[in-house]
């Protein structure tokens, strides 16, 4: 229980954040030597939007324009967006490098305490990652019609026998997420396809 000078103030931080016009919650405010720390709690639209910024990288380099940001305790621990076609590697999505980049960073496989914010719902490599890695909660964008696994063209809430089930929300910045996609789809139907050739071995 905080004491009455510190409830006093908190109030009057609370207060002057409303009068400036603060739309975030103060998450929390601990204190340490008589100095406190104010935490701004951000939402998930927040952090979808750096999900977004991850996909704008993808696009500007020509790779298909999906972006990832884990969280763990309300702060971005790793990014991600994909590289399939920089590194020539089928498995590099957005979500299995910022993934990869959480277990690195955590030294820990098991991912159980973090969410992960992904532009297009995941993949059936992605989510099969995303339940083995154990990620607490999952929100993505916009559906993918065509290779959606987390509930498009498979339904991983009704699998029961799944040894983890993360949390599933969706259609958070869904317009902004569909529309990045549908715009470089766009583009990439002007231009001459590639030479499938370029891909067979020499």
């Amino acid at each position: 229980m905080p004491r009455p000078y510190e409830s006093s103030i908190i109030t009057a931080v609370q207060q002057a954040c409303t009068e400036l016009g603060q739309d975030r919650k103060i998450a929390a405010i601990g204190t340490s030597a008589c100095v406190y720390r104010f935490i701004v709690m951000k939402t998930h639209e927040d952090f979808m939007r750096l999900a977004l910024k991850e996909a704008e990288k993808a696009r500007k380099i020509d790779e298909v324009p999906v972006g990832c940001v884990i969280v763990r305790d309300g702060k971005v621990i790793a990014r991600g967006h994909n590289l399939k076609e920089k590194r020539m590697q089928a498995n590099a999505h957005a979500e299995m490098i910022a993934i990869q980049k959480a277990a690195k960073k955590l030294n820990n496989w098991c991912l159980d305490d973090c969410d992960l914010y992904v532009t297009l719902e995941p993949c059936m490599m992605c989510t099969g990652a995303i339940i083995l890695y154990r990620i607490r909660n999952l929100y993505y964008g916009t559906t993918d019609p065509k290779g959606g696994c987390t509930d498009t063209l498979i339904q991983i809430k009704q699998i029961r026998h799944l040894n983890h089930h993360p949390n599933v929300t969706s259609g958070i910045l869904q317009p902004e997420c569909a529309q990045i996609l549908t715009s470089f789809f766009r583009e990439k139907r002007k231009k001459p396809k590639k030479d499938k050739s370029q891909f067979q071995s020499q």
